[in-house]
């Protein structure tokens, strides 16, 4: 699926990658800096509904947040790998946990830790197509 939208269509962009991931759990961010990962992963919070103030988990390696979904309290993990060295020091800071905790994951700089990730990870990679543009293709295994 291949996603065109402008900062003023990325509410209806969020709705739309919704409805064709609907039961995945696992998400990768793929993008160069500042092509907008983390304003399409605040969108898609959005959308789910969570209330809490959702930032970029540059320092904090990992932002959770919740969100209710049929009567029940769920939970979003939004975790950045920018930072981090290795997939040892990945696992310590507990994204291994995040990742088969059947919560819905989205991660950015996946590529930092690739052999962490469930086989059923969906990729993302987001890139910029003009000043106003971003184009998200998402490939689902």
């Amino acid at each position: 699926m291949k996603l065109q939208f402008t900062l003023d269509e990325i509410k209806q962009a969020a709705h739309t990658f919704w409805k064709g991931v609907a039961d995945k759990k696992v998400f990768a961010f793929q993008g160069s800096m500042g092509a907008g990962k983390t304003t399409f992963i605040h969108a898609l919070c959005d959308v789910k509904g969570v209330k809490d103030v959702v930032g970029s988990p540059t320092f904090s390696i990992i932002n959770e947040y919740a969100f209710s979904e049929d009567g029940q309290v769920k939970k979003i993990f939004h975790i950045d790998l920018y930072r981090l060295k290795d997939e040892e020091e990945a696992v310590r800071a507990g994204v291994e946990d995040c990742l088969y905790s059947d919560h819905i994951c989205f991660v950015e700089w996946p590529e930092k830790t690739p052999a962490l990730f469930p086989a059923d990870t969906v990729q993302i990679f987001i890139e910029t197509t003009g000043s106003e543009t971003r184009r998200l293709t998402i490939k689902d295994k």
